[in-house]
């Protein structure tokens, strides 16, 4: 994988990154607010599912389609752990393949020199 790639997932799961503060202030807000706890979860799942479905519509096109719906697995992942868990392994399936593309890309470039 590349050092730029490795060094942009570091940084995007850093605690200290705004959004994912801001995100624990968020649920930290909620958790002081029993009663809400439901429709936080709901409001959480709706935007989640609505972003994994506008990334699968986009799929076909070009464009970020498959970025789309590993964003909207990442937000169901901040408050359901089958997502969280899901997400962890398509992490470590798309860094296997990354790597898997670049050597045989390496290999194709070193062979036709």
């Amino acid at each position: 994988m590349s050092e730029h790639l490795s060094h942009d997932i570091a940084s995007g799961s850093d605690p200290r990154h705004p959004v994912r503060r801001a995100l624990r202030r968020a649920r930290t807000w909620v958790d002081g607010h029993p009663h809400l706890l439901f429709a936080y979860r709901l409001g959480v799942a709706l935007l989640g599912t609505m972003i994994i479905a506008i990334g699968i519509l986009l799929i076909p096109l070009p464009g970020p389609g498959w970025l789309i719906v590993f964003l909207g697995l990442a937000v169901l992942g901040t408050e359901f752990a089958w997502a969280r868990r899901f997400g962890a392994f398509l992490k470590r399936i798309v860094t296997r393949v990354w790597a898997w593309w670049r050597v045989r890309r390496d290999r194709r470039v070193s062979s036709s020199s």
